[in-house]
């Protein structure tokens, strides 16, 4: 059986259309030991064969459905109700992508509106853009968009040490060859207050995140305070935040921010080895048009009928192009998608419900930890569902005793990115964590020190 899509006749016309006798002398070029390698295959099996064999290799995998787990920084394990997986897999949905000729895919429009307008409620922005690929590079969207808003004339971006580590270096990665200056990371990653002192006039914009990365949560008058502090040099205050926290916490337009940005994979995404996973971006009225990527918008047409349009595509690509921020165009749509299936699902009480598990089944697992000997809080700072554990060994020691010995997956080793933090832990808790799961991280961690 052939896989070609093309017929012979096809290729007979391909080819006398570039004067080719045949499709060796098309290939020439390339030298004839390499057109057709040998390849080490094992002898053929059946279906059967291969499917017995690829579910007897997967059974040596640990996954989440098997394994306790308490590691968070960035990329998060929340129930995701199954009517996500349901509309998602719609075939119209699954292997859609942002269209080109827009308005002929209404249901596509409609779902980007919705995710966009449930994005606005949640974080109390004005509008919201069609999703960028990640939290970090939403962030970094968001250093591009402040240096547009101030004309390129402001050139220093200040940043909390308390941002996600690996966020801070996309933004980096994203300006090199821009000449911009940064500033404020080498503070205290619990510590707002210095970054005050590095707000100038020749400031873009204030990256603070809540909580930060270590787990800790701002307190919005010290908040209110940077932002007023940015505001009055001409600055832009962002804010990137975990969207599951917003169900508990005032949403960051209460204490200034201009643009809200972080990672959506909470909402509905689940955990898949480091992706597909989704970028929300949001700010206020007025900076909409220094917005990268896609806006869509509800109108109605001339028979007064409900519709949807593309009402803002500032990108290398259109009509806007010199105005273009970025080359973005948008996240996969189906991201926003389950975002949006996910908030809908769950609704305010629902998300409320699921950050308050988080924060009160984390505040349990803190005390109880902290009650083992050798172990303690890095800081007394409220919390909501990650808190940093200083450890009386090498936190990778511990991860490997705790996997080898209990099969349970440990927190993140926060000497990675913050030297001054050896033998700290990042430990994390959602609603999937059952009491009887930090039950038993307790009675592990209790036998550390004697462990071999």
């Amino acid at each position: 059986m052939s896989y070609v899509p093309n017929t012979e006749a096809d290729r007979v016309a391909m080819l006398k259309a570039i004067g080719a006798r045949d499709v060796d002398e098309l290939f020439h070029d390339i030298p004839q030991e390499f057109r057709y390698p040998v390849l080490n295959l094992p002898p053929a099996v059946s279906e059967l064969e291969v499917l017995r064999e690829t579910g007897e290799l997967s059974e040596y995998n640990l996954d989440l459905n098997h394994a306790p787990c308490f590691l968070g920084a960035g990329a998060y394990r929340h129930f995701v109700p199954s009517v996500v997986g349901h509309v998602i897999g719609r075939g119209e949905f699954y292997t859609a992508y942002t269209p080109y000729q827009a308005e002929i895919s209404q249901g596509t429009l409609q779902s980007v509106f919705e995710y966009q307008s449930l994005i606005c409620a949640l974080t109390g922005m004005d509008v919201a853009n069609a999703s960028h690929y990640d939290g970090a590079t939403a962030l970094a969207e968001a250093v591009l968009m402040a240096v547009s808003v101030g004309r390129g004339k402001r050139r220093k971006v200040v940043v909390s040490p308390g941002v996600h580590p690996e966020y801070r270096a996309v933004v980096r990665t994203y300006a090199q060859g821009m000449g911009l200056t940064f500033a404020g990371e080498d503070g205290d990653p619990q510590d707002l207050s210095s970054l005050q002192q590095e707000v100038d006039a020749q400031t873009a914009c204030v990256l603070v995140q809540n909580p930060g990365f270590l787990g800790s949560l701002e307190e919005p008058r010290e908040l209110k305070t940077l932002a007023d502090a940015a505001h009055a040099a001409g600055a832009l205050f962002v804010v990137t935040a975990d969207p599951i926290s917003l169900g508990l916490f005032a949403p960051p337009s209460e204490y200034g921010a201009d643009i809200v940005c972080g990672e959506g994979q909470s909402l509905g995404g689940g955990l898949s080895f480091g992706g597909p996973y989704l970028g929300y971006f949001a700010c206020k009225q007025e900076y909409v048009h220094k917005m990268a990527g896609r806006i869509v918008g509800q109108t109605v047409d001339k028979n007064g009928k409900r519709g949807f349009v593309l009402t803002l595509s500032a990108r290398e690509q259109h009509i806007r192009r010199e105005k273009a921020t970025s080359n973005i165009c948008s996240n996969q749509a189906l991201m926003s998608l389950a975002a949006a299936v996910y908030l809908t699902a769950m609704g305010k009480n629902g998300l409320r419900q699921v950050a308050e598990l988080c924060f009160h089944k984390a505040h349990y697992a803190a005390q109880q930890l902290a009650a083992v000997p050798g172990f303690a809080l890095l800081s007394q700072r409220p919390f909501f569902k990650e808190f940093a554990l200083r450890c009386p060994r090498p936190v990778a020691e511990i991860n490997q005793y705790l996997l080898d010995e209990y099969g349970i997956i440990g927190g993140y080793d926060l000497s990675h990115d913050y030297p001054q933090l050896q033998n700290t832990m990042l430990v994390c808790v959602t609603e999937m964590n059952t009491r009887e799961e930090i039950d038993e991280l307790v009675e592990a961690l209790g036998e550390v020190e004697v462990a071999e």
